[in-house]
């Protein structure tokens, strides 16, 4: 006999979290389940200006959202990709481009051929065959499916905007869809003694709210997760150490960027995030090795804006909370873990999370292989992007700081070494299963970080001299060109997506 489906949701916490979980779940499961969320005003969220990275596109279009009405209520820009600056070596900067680079051909990527002409003395730079890169070099934006008619694909692009926004924007959605906002703080959490799942929230007013299913999107607190259920934490700090940012809004100075940009400093590193009346600022750093006071004095030293607000400190622990499920509750966002926003992987977690929630909505059996493959599943993806981050600490080359010197000798998780030793012995790259990086992205990252392949595909050999001299010509005119008719990225938001006044 079939179990009683679940009829009801309790969403705790707002924010990008909770309104994206509420609005993803009306929309999929229609008002046949009752969904509620409570969040406090006078509970304030982390949101600061955010990144992203081009699958929030997919929860976007899932909801309906209407590109240019979005951008304008977040104040959104455009972003292309991530420059990083002085990770492997002061002085180094490098872009982690968003979408394809050349065109593969035959059976292989193009990145064989370009590691077999690099091979050959050919000094073109990987990044001049990514339209990508090549209009993030020169401020220029503009959407495209392809490059002309050929079979080069065109831009791929993410966001930034105002995170605050953004969960207001949502919230308008999910509200239109049926989801009941309560105002309130929780006082308890009320479990079933038999069972140990969780039978109610009960408020400081001293209303008491039951459902079938919770969702905690409370925050780095986890009042749901952990503070009830004991969850467990699992502490990655000792691969990646930063553990504190300070971050300020200030005023646009230089010119409009179309892309992210991560800065090292001494002891962690900088971000830089446009948006359309504003730029968001951050100083990602290490504890042990600076103090709150000299991380705010390096941030407000490297900000190209006149600051528009105090600088506030928040703190973080990197890691993931051992079990996202258990019992009949699920975290999402900054209560199931934290990585830090190097890759601009915050909200593509909290939309990942909801999209494997979805899948694997339950019945009030609470089958425990569901809730243990929804557990592996999130595992994976967890330490895969763990992993990526982690490449960008350890392969440095760099001497004037301990902080350095430290991400350096530390050891670092076996998949992750597997990975570098295999590129690094002979040029190859591989997608396992689901992780959200493409064999573009740890390309451009272990090129940038400088860690040099002593080979390529054997396959790549087979092509002509004459015919690689060719393809790479073609490609590269075909990009110039493309990029030489695009508006500059401020124009671009003038002429389709002003926000107006701020």
């Amino acid at each position: 006999m079939a179990a009683a489906p679940v009829r009801s949701v309790l969403i705790v916490g707002g924010g990008t979290a909770g309104w994206m979980a509420a609005a993803v779940l009306a929309k999929a499961l229609g008002r046949a389940l009752s969904i509620t969320l409570i969040e406090s005003d006078e509970i304030g969220t982390v949101g600061v200006g955010e990144a992203t990275i081009p699958q929030i596109h997919h929860v976007n279009r899932f909801l309906g959202f209407d590109e240019k009405d979005f951008i304008r209520a977040t104040q959104a820009s455009f972003k292309l990709g991530i420059q990083f600056n002085d990770w492997a070596r002061r002085g180094d900067s490098y872009i982690h481009a968003f979408g394809d680079i050349g065109m593969p051909l035959g059976m292989l990527p193009f990145y064989q051929y370009w590691l077999r002409g690099r091979a050959g003395g050919r000094e073109a730079q990987l990044w001049d065959y990514s339209i990508n890169a090549r209009a993030a070099a020169e401020n220029r934006f503009q959407p495209l499916e392809r490059i002309g008619s050929s079979r080069l694909t065109g831009t791929r692009y993410a966001y930034h905007f105002d995170a605050g926004l953004y969960g207001k924007y949502l919230r308008r959605f999910a509200e239109s869809a049926g989801v009941v906002r309560k105002e309130g703080k929780v006082a308890d959490v009320v479990l079933n003694g038999e069972t140990g799942f969780i039978n109610a929230v009960a408020l400081e007013n001293g209303d008491r709210l039951a459902a079938d299913f919770f969702i905690d999107c409370s925050g780095f607190r986890g009042l749901l997760i952990e503070g009830a259920l004991r969850a467990g934490y699992e502490d990655w700090t000792h691969w990646l150490p930063c553990d504190r940012a300070v971050a300020v809004p200030c005023e646009h100075g230089d010119a409009f960027r179309p892309y992210t940009q991560a800065s090292a400093q001494s002891a962690g590193w900088q971000w830089r995030i446009p948006l359309q009346h504003w730029v968001g600022n951050g100083h990602v750093y290490c504890s042990r090795h600076m103090s709150d006071d000299e991380a705010t004095a390096v941030l407000l030293e490297n900000v190209e804006g006149k600051i528009l607000a105090e600088p506030r400190v928040i703190r973080f622990v990197t890691g993931m909370r051992k079990e996202l499920w258990r019992k009949n509750c699920v975290a999402i966002g900054l209560s199931s873990g934290f990585m830090e926003p190097l890759e601009s992987t915050s909200i593509h977690l909290i939309q990942s999370t909801v999209n494997r929630l979805i899948s694997m909505f339950p019945d009030q059996s609470f089958d425990p292989v569901l809730i243990e493959e929804f557990n592996r599943q999130s595992r994976f993806e967890f330490e895969r992007i763990r992993d990526f981050l982690i490449l960008h600490y350890h392969a440095n080359e760099r001497e004037d700081s301990n902080f350095w010197k430290e991400c350096r000798a530390m050891g670092i998780p076996d998949a992750l070494r597997a990975k570098v030793d295999l590129f690094r012995a002979s040029g190859r790259i591989y997608r396992e299963h689901e992780e959200l990086f493409t064999e573009t992205g740890w390309l451009q990252v272990l090129l940038g970080q400088h860690i040099e392949p002593q080979g390529y595909h054997p396959v790549a050999n087979i092509l002509p001299s004459s015919d690689l001299e060719g393809y790479f010509k073609d490609i590269r005119t075909l990009i110039d060109r493309a990029v030489a008719q695009m508006p500059m990225h401020d124009e671009f938001i003038a002429r389709n997506c002003a926000t107006g006044q701020p």
